[in-house]
């Protein structure tokens, strides 16, 4: 009798520990999610409800759950803050502990992940993880255009449907995404295309992967490209990656800034180009110089829509250079610092493929 009171004893103070550990409440109907906070205009706030100044990253986490009614009759939730920044401050480090957080609970009793995050750098951080995590379970970016203390603000809703896409089996398989405005965009497509309004997040290319209203859910087709448990990419046990610069194309551009960004370090270099990623003959020849030295040279373009054509005005072979494909500047940069994480002397028709691919 008593050894059967001392083995009880030892199974409650284990479910407690698991308790303790996950904060999850324990309704074995709901799955649990996880919200990583990392700051942004969702966690936002500001003197005025109708003014625009406001400062990111200014509300906790737990906070911002309880400030959303029945959110918790979606899932059994638990909140870490893993930064509190303006996404303008992101960084490889947070990509890194993100990544590497989110591995390590998709391998636990963890159903699902939501981040929330500032949108001027989200659709960065949602491809980046993309690649990198090794999980088909759903991931899911949300934020907020409107700060916390703002008339008619956002977030609560966006917050709602994110939980509500990242607790559906139906999301599985779906690589990470971006649910705002009621809309559920893949990492791959999604872009942010416009300054300020709620609807700043489009997938011009491919089209919104599907809808969430109110939590209701409706897929309309699954993302683009190779992501998530098929991505040959890791950052397991990485602490730092490449430094890859971007520069912008324009009218009589300078060519002597890519000489600058070799010269500062760089070990990769994406050009936002014009039109069909082109650039000025001086540049293009810097770049080719580039090349040379071993430095890869992506080009992709400043246009919001369309594909790089490999061999369009410029012939990428000739140049040593590399198409973007469909990957816009900041997204190519991601790709290009994790090619050289892999191998820092990878070969341009490799890089290429990677660019087609992914």
């Amino acid at each position: 009798m008593k050894k059967q009171l001392f083995i009880n004893y030892l199974l409650v103070a284990v479910l407690t520990m698991a308790i303790v550990q996950f904060g999850f409440s324990q309704n074995k109907d709901l799955p649990n999610i996880v919200i990583l906070a990392t700051g942004g205009t969702i966690a936002g706030a500001g003197e005025s409800s109708t003014g625009s100044s406001y400062t990111s990253g200014q509300v906790g986490i737990e906070a911002m759950i309880d400030a959303v009614p029945n959110i918790r009759k979606l899932a059994n939730l638990k909140g870490e803050q893993i930064s509190n920044v303006g996404s303008q401050d992101m960084s490889v480090k947070i990509w890194l502990d993100l990544a590497n957080r989110i591995n390590k609970l998709l391998t636990d009793d963890v159903d699902g992940i939501v981040i929330t995050h500032g949108t001027d750098t989200q659709e960065e951080t949602a491809y980046f993880l993309n690649l990198v995590v090794k999980s088909d379970k759903p991931v899911v970016l949300t934020g907020s255009m409107r700060p916390s203390t703002a008339l008619s603000a956002e977030g609560p809703l966006n917050l709602y449907n994110a939980v509500a896409v990242a607790a559906s089996q139906e999301a599985k398989e779906h690589g990470v995404m971006v649910v705002m405005n009621d809309e559920i965009h893949s990492a791959h497509a999604v872009k942010k295309m416009i300054t300020t309004p709620v609807q700043t997040f489009m997938s011009p290319q491919h089209g919104m992967l599907g809808t969430v209203i109110f939590g209701d859910i409706v897929f309309f087709h699954k993302p683009h490209g190779i992501h998530t448990v098929n991505s040959e990419f890791s950052v397991d046990g990485v602490t730092e990656l490449s430094r890859v610069d971007i520069v912008y194309a324009c009218a009589d551009m300078s060519p002597d800034l890519i000489d600058i960004m070799v010269k500062a370090g760089a070990k990769g270099i994406i050009i936002a180009g014009v039109g069909d990623a082109n650039m000025t003959e001086a540049t293009l020849e810097a770049a080719k110089k580039a090349t040379k030295k071993g430095i890869p040279v992506v080009r992709a373009s400043r246009v919001p829509v369309g594909a790089v054509l490999i061999h369009g005005e410029i012939n990428d072979e000739e140049y040593g250079t590399v198409s973007s494909d469909e990957l816009n500047p900041q997204k190519a940069r991601i790709l290009l610092m994790l090619a050289l994480q892999k191998d820092k002397d990878m070969s341009r028709e490799k890089l290429q493929e990677l660019f087609i691919n992914y």
